[in-house]
């Protein structure tokens, strides 16, 4: 499990999701350029990625899951 704050991803990727805040985030830098160069490749990969991260499914850059609500 990882030691980033599911929440905290949530709310990032919701509000500034198409700029890729949320991957920057995580640790995941290189993808996070693409998403702040294409808008969140063009609006889908936002929603793939709040989807992801609301179900519990979004990992961060070691590939440990982002589930921990608190903390």
């Amino acid at each position: 499990m990882s030691e980033k704050n599911r929440l905290a991803a949530l709310l990032l990727c919701f509000f500034l999701g198409y700029l890729g805040i949320h991957r920057f985030y995580v640790g995941k830098v290189g993808t996070g350029i693409v998403w702040l160069l294409t808008a969140g490749v063009f609006g889908i990969g936002w929603l793939v990625d709040l989807i992801l991260i609301a179900t519990g499914s979004f990992k961060d850059k070691t590939g440990a899951k982002v589930e921990k609500w608190e903390g």
